[in-house]
C-alpha cells in the first residue's frame, strides 16, 4: 500500500438555528484518526476540517486538492460525521435516476453538499488511478441523520440551500469509489453515549468491526459485520455497501488491495444471536425449527476454529437465516464467510438410465461439498422437477421428463467426464430453483408490475403484450446478414403505497441468472424503476454461440423478486453452464458443489436507493415473465 490520504469532516455545531447541534461527530473523526494510526506502518496524511470550517466549499476543496494527491498505489478515505438531509426531485428526468423521487446530501456547516456532486468529486480522484472510500455516518447516507437518550443527525432542508441542490446530475458511469454508510436512503442514523463519550452508532460499530477483522478483511466482510453491530442497538437503522456487486471494490481488502472472491453468505452476530445474511427469498425453506436441515459452512481458513465448522438454521426469515453453532464458539466481533451446504428444499430429482450409469451414480456420491452427496439432488421421483439422464456409448444425454435435451450431450468415458456430468446436474438444480422460486401467499404479490415496451428515447411506449402461450416475443427486423436486434426498455411499477425493493434477475436458457438488469434498488411509492437508469436501451439477441438464421431463438425468463428491505443478490447469481469452466482433472479432487457457482460476479455496476418504512417485516414476493426473441422466418421471392 502507497500512500493513505484521509479527510476527516466532523460537525457538532451547526450555525443555523434551525439545526439542533450534535455531540459525538468530534469524537467520531478523533476514533478514525486513531484507528488510521493503528492500522497502519507509515503514518496518514490527514486534513481535518470541524465545525464552521467544514463549509460546503471547503469540503468540495479539501476532496480535490487533498484527496486529489492520491495517485496509483495511495488511498484517498473521506470520513463524515454530521447532519444528512433529503429533497424532492425538481426534475422530470431525474426520476429516472432516482425511483424515490427524492435526492439526499450531507449538511455542511453552511449549506448541504448533494450526494451526486460528493460522488463526482471522490470519482475524480479515483480517475487518476488511486483507491478511494467514503465513510457517511449521517441520515440518509446510503445514496451518497443522527435523534435523545440517542439523538439523530438529521436536518430538514432548509430553503436556502434550493439553489446548491436542484440542478445537480447523477454520474454517466458506474462509481469508481466504495462507500460505507450508517443508514438507508430514508433512515435516521443515531448517536448515543458509549462510557460517557457520544459517538455516532455506526461510527462506533465500524471500527469495533474494523479493529476485530484480519488485515485482508473486505469492505463487504467489514460493513456485514458493522451491520450486526449497529442492529444490536438500533433495529431501524441498517448500515449500506455502495456499489455492492461482487467481484467489484466492496470484495478488496479495507483501504485497498486485490479484489478477492465474494463469500456467498456471511455469518454475524445480530441482534437475535447469530445470523447469516440470506433467508427464504433466496430460496431456503421458511419456517423454524431443527427439521429445516440447511446448514452453512464456514470457509474462512484464517479462523483458528476447528476445521469447516457448520453452523444450523433455527430460523429462516425473509432475508436472514438465525443460525446455532452447535459446540463450536464463534467470535462475537468477528464476520465469517460461510457456504450454503445444506438445503431445506425439495432436491431436484435425478433418474439414471443406461449402462454406464454407475460411472454417474459413483461421481454423485461425491459432488456435494466435502466430497459429500449434493444436496440439490435426489432420487427419482414422479413429482416436481426431474433430470433424466442416459448413459451409455460413450456419451451422456441429460434431458428433462419429457426426454428433450436439456444441454448438448456430454462425453462419457470415464471418472473425469461422470464428474463433468455430476457438476452439470448441480448447475441444473440450482438453476431450475431460481426459475422456480415462487411465494405464492404473500400479501407483496402484485404490488409491483414488470412491463417490457418497445424502445424510446422517453421510456413512453405501451407495454407488450403475452402471447398465447404467455410468452413476450420479440423478433429482429432486416434481413439474413443484415439483421437488427430488438430493443426494449424494462420498466419495474410500483403500484403500492410505501417503498419497496426489487431486484430482476436473468434467467437464461443457457442456464445462467444474473442481475445486470436492475441489481437491487429501493422504488417509492407509485415511482417507476428502469433497467440501466432507462439511459439505454436493453438489447435482446440470440448468444453468440448460436447462428442468427431464420427460425432460430433464444428464451429468457425475467424473475422479479419484491421485499421489504435489501437482500443479498450475491446467490442469484449463476454462471451459464459451460462444459470445460472449472473441470478437474483426474486426482484433482471431486468437482466443487454447485452451491459454491452462487458467486459468479455480476458486470454491472448499481447505485443505492431509498429504503423501506416496513410495516409488516419479512414479506416477499417474486412475478416471472417469459421472454422469448426471435428471428423470423423469410417470405417473399427467393425464400
Amino acid at each position: 500500500m502507497g500512500t493513505v490520504y484521509a479527510l476527516l469532516v466532523g460537525i457538532n455545531d451547526y450555525a443555523q438555528r434551525s439545526l439542533p447541534p450534535l455531540a459525538g461527530c468530534l469524537n467520531d473523526i478523533a476514533a478514525a484518526r486513531g484507528w488510521l494510526r493503528e492500522r497502519l506502518g507509515a503514518p496518514p496524511v490527514i486534513e481535518e476540517l470541524t465545525d464552521g470550517g467544514a463549509t460546503a466549499g471547503a469540503v468540495a476543496d479539501a476532496i480535490t486538492w487533498h484527496l486529489g494527491q492520491a495517485g496509483p498505489g495511495d488511498t484517498a478515505l473521506l470520513w463524515f460525521s454530521g447532519h444528512g438531509t433529503e429533497y424532492a426531485v425538481s426534475r422530470p428526468e431525474d426520476l429516472l435516476i432516482e425511483a424515490t423521487g427524492r435526492c439526499q446530501a450531507i449538511v455542511c456547516a453552511d449549506e448541504a453538499l448533494p450526494d451526486k456532486r460528493l460522488g463526482a468529486l471522490l470519482d475524480a480522484v479515483a480517475a487518476r488511478g488511486a483507491h478511494v472510500a467514503a465513510v457517511l455516518d449521517c441520515c440518509f447516507s446510503g445514496g451518497g441523520t443522527r435523534e435523545p437518550g440517542a439523538a439523530a443527525r438529521y436536518a430538514p432542508p432548509l430553503a436556502e440551500w434550493s439553489a446548491a441542490v436542484k440542478d445537480v446530475a447523477g454520474p454517466s458511469h458506474p462509481p469508481r469509489h466504495v462507500l460505507l454508510a450508517g443508514s438507508r436512503l430514508d433512515q435516521v442514523a443515531y448517536e448515543r453515549d458509549f462510557d460517557d463519550r457520544r459517538h455516532g452508532i455506526f461510527t462506533r460499530a465500524l471500527l469495533d468491526a474494523l479493529r476485530a477483522a484480519p488485515p485482508t478483511a473486505t469492505y463487504r466482510e467489514v460493513l456485514a459485520g458493522a451491520h450486526g453491530r449497529v442492529q444490536s442497538e438500533r433495529e431501524h437503522q441498517h448500515p449500506v455497501l455502495f456499489p455492492a456487486e461482487p467481484g467489484g471494490v466492496a470484495d478488496t481488502p479495507v483501504l485497498g488491495g486485490l479484489v478477492r472472491p465474494p463469500a456467498p453468505h456471511l455469518l454475524r452476530h445480530g441482534r437475535e444471536g447469530w445470523e447469516v445474511d440470506c433467508g427464504s427469498a433466496h430460496g431456503l425453506r421458511g419456517g423454524e425449527g431443527p427439521a429445516l436441515a440447511t446448514e452453512f459452512t464456514v470457509t474462512d481458513d484464517t479462523d483458528p476454529a476447528p476445521p469447516s465448522p457448520v453452523v444450523r438454521a433455527r430460523s429462516v426469515r425473509a432475508e436472514r437465516t438465525l443460525v446455532d453453532p452447535g459446540a463450536w464458539e464463534p467470535d462475537p466481533a468477528r464476520t465469517y464467510p460461510v457456504a450454503l451446504s445444506s438445503l431445506a428444499l425439495p432436491p431436484v430429482s435425478v433418474r439414471l438410465e443406461g449402462p454406464d450409469a454407475p460411472l454417474v451414480t459413483e461421481a454423485l456420491a461425491t459432488a456435494g461439498p466435502g466430497g459429500a452427496p449434493s444436496p440439490l439432488l435426489g432420487p427419482g421421483g414422479e413429482h416436481g422437477m426431474l433430470l433424466r439422464v442416459a448413459a451409455g456409448a460413450g456419451r451422456a444425454r441429460v434431458m428433462r421428463r419429457d426426454g428433450s435435451a436439456a444441454v448438448p450431450d456430454l462425453p462419457l468415458t470415464g471418472p473425469d467426464d461422470a464428474r463433468r456430468v455430476a457438476r452439470c446436474l448441480v448447475h441444473l438444480a440450482r438453476w431450475h430453483q431460481l426459475r422456480d422460486l415462487d411465494n405464492p401467499g404473500s400479501p407483496l404479490a402484485g404490488q409491483l408490475r414488470l412491463e417490457i415496451a418497445p424502445w424510446t428515447p422517453y421510456g413512453d411506449a405501451s407495454p407488450l403484450t403475452p402471447d398465447g402461450h404467455g410468452e413476450i416475443v420479440c423478433s429482429y427486423t432486416g434481413r439474413p446478414g443484415a439483421w437488427r436486434r430488438p430493443e426494449v426498455s424494462i420498466r419495474i411499477r410500483n403500484r403500492s403505497r410505501r417503498p419497496l425493493w426489487a431486484v430482476l434477475l436473468d434467467l437464461t436458457d443457457s442456464h445462467g441468472c444474473d442481475t445486470a438488469l436492475y441489481e437491487g434498488h429501493f422504488i417509492g411509492p407509485g415511482g417507476t424503476g428502469h433497467a440501466f437508469d432507462g439511459e439505454q436501451p436493453v438489447e435482446l439477441s440470440l448468444p453468440a454461440s448460436r447462428d442468427e438464421v431464420p427460425g432460430a431463438f433464444v428464451r429468457d425468463w425475467l424473475k422479479l423478486i419484491v421485499a421489504e428491505g435489501e437482500l443479498n443478490t450475491v446467490p442469484f447469481r449463476l454462471p451459464a453452464w459451460d462444459p470445460a469452466a472449472g473441470f478437474r482433472a483426474a486426482g484433482h479432487g471431486p468437482a466443487a458443489d454447485g452451491v459454491l457457482h452462487l458467486a459468479a460476479p455480476g458486470a454491472a455496476g448499481h447505485r443505492d436507493a431509498v429504503a423501506s418504512r416496513r410495516t409488516a417485516p419479512g414479506q416477499w414476493a417474486v412475478l416471472t415473465v417469459p421472454v422469448r426473441t426471435v428471428i423470423p422466418p423469410v417470405s417473399g421471392p427467393g425464400a
